[in-house]
């Protein structure tokens, strides 16, 4: 798989299919964009499953922090890496020891591990690198362009929004 650039249909199939997300590197501190993303992520109905050794058995925004992916009792169908490009290598490693394997594992932005992606990818595991699945699914929804951003798609679709609490766009949406 060419890593510089994925195709939009690849990243709208895997936040359409992924329900589960191990999000390791998840922190405390609602400054830090681990902490953004997992709430962001939580909002749009994933479950995410934070993972950080120096946290676990605690909580975060009502789940439980597990120490390493190993303790989480249920499979995943995610992994995202909130760690830095060489740490990247043995938390894939970890992952492609799960039983069954996640069906994704997802580098945060400025982390790329071409070593891990290819023995990922031999197993089967889809690898998507120095991407954001909370910057994707805002642009991939729309939503980002609320904010006044480009999302480099322009559509005359009327938009779906969430039938709950504070609306927001959806990337499920007949017809995408």
């Amino acid at each position: 798989m060419n890593h510089d650039s994925y195709d939009d249909a690849l990243i709208r199939r895997i936040l359409r299919e992924v329900k589960t997300v191990a999000l390791v590197g998840a922190s405390a501190n609602e400054a830090r964009p681990s902490w953004i993303v997992t709430k962001y992520l939580l909002d749009r109905g994933y479950d995410v499953i934070p993972v950080n050794p120096g946290l676990a058995g605690q909580t975060l925004l009502g789940k439980t922090i597990y120490g390493a992916l190993k303790d989480i009792p249920q499979p995943v169908d995610m992994v995202e890496i909130f760690r830095n490009s060489e740490a990247a290598g043995p938390i894939t490693e970890e992952a492609l020891g799960l039983d069954p394997l996640p069906k994704v594992i997802w580098m945060q932005l400025s982390v790329r591990n071409d070593e891990a992606a290819a023995k990922a990818e031999a197993r089967g595991v889809t690898v998507i690198m120095n991407r954001c699945p909370k910057i994707e699914y805002g642009r991939l929804s729309g939503e980002i362009g609320w904010q006044g951003i480009n999302s480099r798609i322009l559509s005359a679709k009327k938009p779906v929004l969430a039938g709950k609490g504070f609306q927001k766009l959806t990337i499920n949406r007949p017809g995408t």
